[in-house]
């Protein structure tokens, strides 16, 4: 189903694929054009991406998830952009969500990351799903130095 205009494949491992029609058209109710205006704004862009398409289908989570983003990702937070792409690539690859590895690490890549950076971050990756499989797994009790105090 991909690259038909119109039209989003959503799937999930294991499961079936679910098809969502996006709201790709020029037609958009007030709410869907104003949080797409701010978007483009925000972005510096001309163009709306897939994702914020498929969450129009549904006004209101378009314009929570579009609001929480620019809250977390943008500026003016202790962690830098590249940072938090980077985290985001990281995250989405446990997750296996090709969409967000794919936007997130272009984005990566306008802030600085090389491939080399990638592989690390990839090897980064792996080594922490495997090592979390291993302590959950063993169940192994968290070290008390390690614990935070609070006051």
């Amino acid at each position: 189903m991909r690259g038909e205009a119109g039209i989003i494949a959503l799937a999930a491992a294991d499961c079936p694929r679910a098809v969502l029609h996006s709201t790709g058209g020029g037609d958009h109710s007030p709410e869907v054009r104003a949080v797409y205006d701010d978007i483009m704004a925000t972005r510096k862009v001309d163009w709306i991406n897939n994702i914020w398409k498929a969450l129009a289908t549904h006004p209101p989570t378009l314009a929570r998830i579009w609001s929480q983003v620019k809250q977390v990702m943008g500026p003016g937070t202790r962690l830098d952009p590249l940072t938090k792409e980077l985290i985001y690539i990281a995250v989405s690859m446990t997750n296996n969500c090709e969409y967000c590895i794919h936007s997130h690490g272009a984005s990566a890549r306008k802030q600085g990351m090389d491939d080399e950076m990638f592989g690390e971050l990839s090897a980064i990756v792996a080594l922490a799903n495997q090592t979390n499989r291993l302590a959950i797994a063993y169940q192994i009790e968290v070290d008390d130095k390690f614990k935070p105090k609070f006051a």
